[in-house]
């Protein structure tokens, strides 16, 4: 079955088991009474991103992830990708392959200017996860921190 566009679609080979359908309903009541962020916490293994699927798929609200790096971003993308095959889950964290700060040391008045790195591949898939929420409501971001560093103000993003 395809997903009707802005619907989310949930494809699990297995059912919510548990504590999984009693968290399931505690996120999708906070979400649905207006609270806007959620936390998601538990111990390696105990199928939090099934419990996020579930959030997801039972609210139908473009979601974005902020995970702590990514590592950990990159394994949300992947699981949460085989679950909404046919939705927009996207990915976007930073675009430095190497990032160093300016800096200054006094005692050996040494000034080292900023330099950094970017990869073209990760900003591209950084401008996907951004396109996504402008053209589908069915779209999932999983994101690092990075995320608060915007691209821009969004009509002027549009035009390009």
């Amino acid at each position: 079955a395809v997903a009707m566009p802005g619907a989310f679609e949930l494809r699990a080979p297995y059912r919510p088991s548990g504590d999984q359908p009693s968290a399931i309903d505690s996120l999708v009541a906070d979400v649905q009474s207006g609270v806007p962020r959620v936390v998601l916490k538990g111990a390696t293994g105990t199928g939090k991103t099934f419990v996020l699927a579930n959030l997801i798929a039972r609210t139908n609200r473009p979601t974005l992830i902020v995970a702590p790096n990514k590592v950990l971003a990159a394994q949300l993308y992947t699981e949460l990708r085989s679950f909404f095959p046919t939705n927009a889950v996207t990915i976007f964290f930073s675009h430095f392959d190497f990032y160093r700060p300016e800096s200054y040391a006094p005692v050996s008045q040494n000034y080292v200017e900023k330099a950094s790195q970017t990869n073209p591949k990760i900003d591209a898939l950084r401008h996907e996860a951004t396109r996504s929420l402008f053209e589908r409501r069915d779209t999932i971001v999983v994101a690092t921190v990075s995320c608060i560093y915007g691209l821009g103000i969004p009509a002027e993003y549009l035009d390009r």
